[in-house]
This record gives structure tokens, C-alpha cells and sequence, in this order.
């Protein structure tokens, strides 16, 4: 399938004037476009996913099953429940700005010739997906640290706001402050988003347009092209989310490496890999609305912005 136009993009081949360096209403590029419609995706599904996400977080840092994780969440009570919700609210409106955005700009830099309807090569896809997945790290690192910072309840008598999450990290020394406070964690978190971005790009369009020559329809197949690969990405990328989880919980103390913590996370799992895949199935299920729902509204929002029929 690669550079094979789809069938939408086979139609489009012989109107010119969609292929006129790809320029929408009102003399913008497709591409630059794609930062608002990213942004707008994300918003929603993070809300809906965020109870989710939480009970996630809970069996994670201290392997439970989902019944231990759901009770502690409900004898918290409700005021509690959306307790940290801002950080990743902000974070992944960010998210979908960045990551959508930086990948259609990547892509028309390093291949100037393509539009959005255009065929595009798996190789330029999977570039342009891992390098917009290196710059979301850059720049989210700091909003997921005091997140899950946020959300550790054993955090909350000394940190119990992101003010005093912030007045902690901003009293390390200059360097401290980077490696011990706001990117704790950045080397397993820069892999993990270029790997899942690269793969996430690289098939998005491939299983829709193959649904979609089915019959099916454009939106659900945006949404089932989404959930696929939010499932399968998550399955991949799972222990590299719980480890870096750990080291991002920790305040203070000495930055161990990554590979010295990956082993005391592993022997605090017993060496088993179900324990360390505690919380997989949540993630599923997660994966599989949030990537869906945030695909087929970003796939949606680019059609009526004029980059797909």
C-alpha cells in the first residue's frame, strides 16, 4: 500500500484545482489547518476517557485489581474524582495541536509535493509521525509529570495542588529543576511517543481507506481505524507507560536511570508479566474510544475544512 492512492484520492487526481499547493478557503495551506481541527478532537475524548484514565493510573502505581482501584476512588468521594483533571485537559488539547498539527506540517516539508488527499508513502508517513511524536514529548513532559504527581493520593498532604507541585520543582537549583522536577522521565517518554506516533500515522489512513473501499462509512471507518491502532499501540507501549508512571510519581531523591528503574519495577511485579500489564484491559477499552473518537472527529473536521471528500 504504499504511496497507493485511495479511492477518495484517486477522485480527487483530476481536479486541479485540489492539488493547487493544497490550499484551502481563504489562502490557507491544508496543513496549517490541521493544528485547530487536532486541538478540537482531543478536548472531548478527554473528558469522556478521564474516570478511565484515573482508575488506570490507581492499578498501576499500586497494583490493584480494578474493584481495589474503583474503591479507593469512590471512598475518596466526588469531589476528588476529577481531582487533576486539568493537566491532562490542557495537555491534550496540546496534544492533538501538536501532534496532528506537527505531522501534516512534517510531512509537507519533507514531501512538498504532497497534499492531504495525495498519496503519501509509508515512509514519510512513519518520518513525519515520529518526529511530531519527539516534539509532543518535548513539549508535554512537563504537563504529564505534574499530573501524575497530582494524582498519586500519596502525594497529598505534602503536594495536594499543582501550585505546590510547581513551588517544589521551581526550588531545585536550574539544572535539578529540568532533570529531577518538569522532565523526569523524558528518554522512555520521547520513545514511546515517536514509536506510537510513527505506527499510529503510518496505518490510520491504510485501514480506513481498506474499510472504506468495503463500503463502510467514512466515519465509521475513521473510527474503527483509530481504535484499532489505539488498542493494538497500547498493548505495545503498555509497560512503557507504567514505568514511566513510577519515575514520574517520584519527588526529590536521586534520578535513577531508566534501565536500573525498569529493573526495580520489575522485581516489584515479581517478574510477572501479568502484573505488570495490571490495568491492560482498561486500556483497551480506554484506547479503543479515545483513539476512535478522536480520529473520526479530526477525520470529520478535515473533510468540512475541505482536505477529504
Amino acid at each position: 500500500m504504499l504511496g497507493v492512492p485511495s479511492r477518495s484520492r484517486r477522485m480527487q487526481a483530476g481536479n486541479p484545482d485540489s492539488q493547487e499547493a493544497g490550499t484551502l478557503p481563504g489562502g490557507l495551506r491544508w496543513w496549517t489547518k490541521s493544528y485547530v481541527n487536532g486541538a478540537a478532537s482531543t478536548l472531548l475524548t478527554t473528558l469522556v476517557t478521564f474516570p478511565i484514565y484515573k482508575t488506570i493510573f490507581r492499578q498501576q502505581l499500586h497494583v490493584v485489581m480494578v474493584q481495589e482501584a474503583l474503591r479507593q476512588l469512590h471512598k475518596e468521594g466526588l469531589s476528588k474524582f476529577y481531582r487533576g483533571v486539568l493537566p491532562p485537559l490542557l495537555a491534550k488539547t496540546v496534544q492533538g495541536t501538536v501532534l496532528f498539527g506537527t505531522y501534516d506540517t512534517v510531512l509537507h516539508w519533507i514531501s512538498p509535493q504532497a497534499t492531504l488527499n495525495g498519496p503519501q508513502s509509508l515512509y514519510h508517513c512513519s518520518l513525519a509521525g515520529m518526529l511530531s511524536g519527539f516534539i509532543e514529548a518535548l513539549v508535554l513532559t512537563p504537563c504529564e509529570r505534574v499530573q501524575n504527581v497530582l494524582q498519586d493520593s500519596r502525594k497529598d498532604a505534602r503536594l495536594p495542588t499543582i501550585r505546590s507541585i510547581l513551588q517544589e520543582f521551581n526550588s531545585y537549583g536550574v539544572g535539578k529543576r529540568l532533570k529531577l522536577g518538569y522532565y523526569r522521565g523524558l528518554f522512555p517518554i520521547i520513545f514511546r511517543n515517536g514509536l506510537g506516533s510513527a505506527l499510529y500515522f503510518s496505518f490510520k489512513d491504510p485501514i480506513r481507506d481498506a474499510l472504506s473501499e468495503k463500503g463502510l462509512p467514512n466515519g465509521l471507518s475513521s473510527f474503527v481505524s483509530g481504535s484499532v491502532n489505539g488498542m493494538g499501540l497500547s498493548l505495545l507501549l503498555y509497560p512503557l507507560s507504567v514505568l514511566i508512571t513510577n519515575m514520574q510519581t517520584q519527588v526529590g531523591g536521586e534520578v535513577r536511570s531508566t534501565g536500573h528503574t525498569f529493573r526495580a519495577l520489575w522485581e516489584s511485579r515479581q517478574g510477572r508479566v501479568s502484573l505488570l500489564y495490571r490495568g491492560g484491559s482498561l486500556v483497551i477499552f480506554r484506547s479503543c474510544i479515545t483513539w476512535g473518537l478522536t480520529t473520526a472527529i479530526y477525520e470529520s473536521l478535515k473533510g468540512r475544512s475541505g482536505g477529504r471528500n
